[in-house]
């Protein structure tokens, strides 16, 4: 990879990370997307199954609805990276080969439902008719530590709630 990719890359993957900071804030796991082509982003999106009542509400699937709506088209531009701060789970994988994606570049790994590299290799079997590129470790520690201190967080969070609900019960003096 050229550094002047890699600089791009490193912008784009930015724009990502501040699409999953706001889903932090909003409750949601922090993962964040865009989608980019002929170096504009043309579909955004952050993790949202919570609040949307919705499981298929991931970050890349709410940016390729963003950018299919804004291009009118369900077929991605020719060009079209996806810059996403997780690996990309089975459903979103699907999505993007159906969208016609061109290239994915993810952060950190998920070790659990990651089904590029991690727990599955989808694209290894052939048996699809659009295949994407797609690379991993763009901005690995910065997104990383974002999902670590999320996590860490809301352990915390049901921590004290437990002790405030205990203390209600007169179980903690």
């Amino acid at each position: 990879m050229s550094e002047t990719q890699k600089i791009q890359d490193e912008y784009w993957m930015q724009q990502a990370f501040e699409q999953a900071a706001y889903a932090a804030t909003q409750g949601e796991i922090p993962v964040g997307a865009v989608l980019v082509s002929q170096n504009q982003i043309i579909g955004q999106g952050y993790n949202m199954p919570i609040s949307a009542h919705d499981p298929t509400a991931h970050a890349e699937i709410q940016a390729i609805r963003h950018a299919c709506f804004s291009i009118q088209n369900y077929r991605l531009p020719d060009d079209a990276t996806l810059y996403v701060t997780l690996e990309p789970c089975t459903m979103c994988v699907g999505a993007l080969i159906h969208a016609r994606v061109k290239r994915v570049v993810f952060a950190a790994t998920e070790p659990k439902a990651g089904s590029l590299v991690s727990s599955r290799q989808l694209l290894d079997n052939g048996y699809y008719n659009h295949i994407f590129q797609f690379e991993g470790g763009c901005l690995q520690e910065q997104c990383s530590n974002q999902l670590s201190e999320f996590f860490k967080m809301r352990r915390e969070q049901k921590k004290q709630q437990r002790l405030y609900e205990k203390s209600l019960k007169g179980q903690i003096k």
